[in-house]
């Protein structure tokens, strides 16, 4: 039997999102609710029966590995530091890495809650197999996930449980600004759903910009299902400024 220290996860399935890159994407899974992924496996687990029993549970965990943010030393390591800055305090206050959910750690692993909106079997291109829609994912596309557990709301739920620093720091007071004919561009000039605009909203409303910038005047970008949203922030309010085609 292998020691701890010589364990190698599999990959076992990739999202399938509209988050072509880091930016822009929630800080925590299940804050945006009408945003949708989906879990494709690997070949050697597109098997309808491990998924058998799974339609009777709302929500899954998903365990994945933060593949863009592994950082090898000279021996091939995973780099870590035993404390980090976290973007929510600004950057400029240092707390222990496990007090944390830093994506810089000892073993670059996340965990994130999603909701199941749909389980079935699908031959699409190169893919054949079971897929999972879920709503609510923080993963940006192409991510490897090494397992999914069903979420127990009787031993996962624990009602009166503190959120220390990141509950204090959190605010939801943004307002946005989004133009009417930008908003019809992305209706007809680039396809998009209502239910694809409702979470594009919903990523707005959350502050895409990094917590620790508070420049006015700077403009920043993110990509989202194949375009790329220019904004800017003053005081309380986000103004999307332009959309440009990927």
């Amino acid at each position: 039997m292998n020691s701890a220290s010589e364990y190698h996860f599999k990959v076992i399935a990739k999202i399938k999102s509209d988050f072509p890159d880091k930016f822009g994407i929630p800080r925590q899974s299940g804050l945006l609710k009408g945003l949708r992924s989906t879990i494709r496996f690997e070949p050697e687990y597109r098997i309808a029966d491990a998924l058998r029993g799974l339609e009777g549970f709302s929500h899954l965990w998903i365990l994945w590995i933060f593949s863009e943010n592994v950082r090898p030393d000279e021996n091939g390591e995973n780099r870590w530091s035993p404390t980090v800055r976290p973007p929510r305090l600004g950057g400029n206050k240092r707390l222990g890495v496990f007090a944390t959910r830093s994506s810089f750690r000892p073993n670059p692993l996340a965990m994130s809650c999603v909701k199941i909106e749909e389980i079935r079997n699908v031959t699409d291109g190169e893919y054949n197999g079971p897929e999972i829609v879920v709503s609510g994912a923080d993963l940006m596309d192409g991510t490897p996930i090494v397992d999914i557990k069903p979420y127990l709301p009787y031993a996962d739920s624990i009602p009166g449980a503190l959120g220390g620093f990141a509950h204090e720091v959190m605010d939801r007071s943004l307002q946005i600004n989004f133009p009417e004919n930008l908003r019809n561009a992305l209706l007809e000039k680039y396809g998009f759903t209502s239910e694809k605009m409702d979470a594009l909203m919903e990523i707005l409303v959350e502050n895409p910009r990094p917590a620790y910038q508070k420049d006015p005047n700077r403009i920043y970008g993110f990509k989202f299902a194949g375009v790329d949203v220019k904004f800017k922030i003053q005081d309380n309010t986000l103004t999307v400024l332009e959309i440009l085609k990927l």
